[in-house]
């Protein structure tokens, strides 16, 4: 009987990895996911991505609420699997990840040890790296700092964003980890500790990002605001306050911008030209693209500007 798996995740990401393990012909005997959340207008129950997949291949689900209690440490032991693995998960309570006697390893989107964290692929963008990646590694106590097994590179062009990086991570990392799991399997799997890598690799963090770490401020270059836009699109999206000339400020999320540096000063100004809007900077211009307006749908700004007067409105610097 070949090896069993029990595979840990929620998001679309997950999934992706989910289905090539399983099309790389390995024994997957159970899926942990997050359990069923109200979610929509209506409230209702929504399954995680993760789990429709696993009810699509008949795959057995665990849906605990807490990592660490009885019944599911229970069924896990009662699974007797000989290794997690970990996708887009919650941080995993020693008593689970030392579990399997193979250990259980984690698929992380980005070169590590370079952005630990929660937002790896959101800050590579947001920092203007031009090169990125997925690595794979053994779990330990610490988040993030287990020996690596192995990486993948991808690069990062300059109209990337977080979404699109996201989508070919989401594939490039799955191969990654089913050849990451054939090695462990077939005993030529090597790790290497992430202090011996320190020194060749420049240590920035992914920290979970909030509201406020989205909101831009217009007295920056021009390049800065760009990348922080395209690093935070489409999701959770950078964001602008305008201000009428009476009442309340309005919030704007802004997806999709072009830079124009001209060198020259132009921060909190809006100007309408015949090819679009564009918001000032302190050396130039982004021409606003696509955007959303609180309350109301995200579209295009050529649209978008047809009903909507800029005139009336200043924009907020910071």
């Amino acid at each position: 009987m070949s090896e069993k798996i029990v595979f840990m995740g929620t998001p679309d990401f997950a999934v992706e990895s989910l289905k090539q393990i399983i099309e790389n012909g390995e024994n997957v005997v159970a899926v942990v996911t997050s359990p069923d959340r109200p979610a929509g207008r209506g409230q209702q129950l929504r399954e995680s991505a993760v789990k429709q997949f696993a009810v699509s291949q008949n795959i057995p689900v665990l849906q605990p609420e807490k990592l660490k209690a009885e019944e599911f440490i229970t069924a896990l032991q009662e699974v007797n699997a000989d290794l997690f693995v970990v996708v887009a998960f919650r941080m995993l309570p020693e008593v689970v990840w030392d579990m399997p006697a193979k250990g259980t390893i984690n698929l992380h989107g980005s070169l590590l040890p370079k952005y630990r964290g929660a937002a790896p692929i959101n800050w590579a963008v947001i920092n203007g790296d031009k090169e990125t990646g997925a690595s794979t590694f053994f779990i330990e106590k610490e988040i993030d700092t287990g020996k690596i097994i192995d990486n993948v590179k991808i690069p990062i062009g300059k109209e990337d964003s977080a979404g699109s990086i996201h989508d070919k991570l989401m594939v490039a990392g799955a191969t990654l980890l089913t050849k990451t799991i054939r090695e462990i399997f077939n005993g030529t799997a090597t790790a290497k500790d992430q202090a011996d890598l320190l020194a060749e690799s420049e240590l920035k963090h992914a920290p979970k990002i909030f509201k406020p770490d989205c909101k831009i401020n217009w007295d920056d270059s021009t390049l800065n605001i760009y990348n922080k836009i395209r690093g935070l699109s489409p999701y959770p999206a950078a964001w602008t306050a305008l201000q009428p000339k009476e009442g309340k400020t309005k919030s704007l999320k802004i997806f999709q911008t072009k830079p124009v540096v001209d060198g020259n000063n132009h921060v909190g100004e809006i100007s309408l030209k015949e090819d679009g809007v564009y918001f000032g900077t302190n050396d130039g211009w982004l021409k606003i693209e696509h955007l959303q307006l609180e309350g109301k749908k995200r579209m295009p700004s050529d649209q978008f500007v047809q009903g909507f007067k800029f005139d009336t409105y200043s924009l907020v610097i910071h």
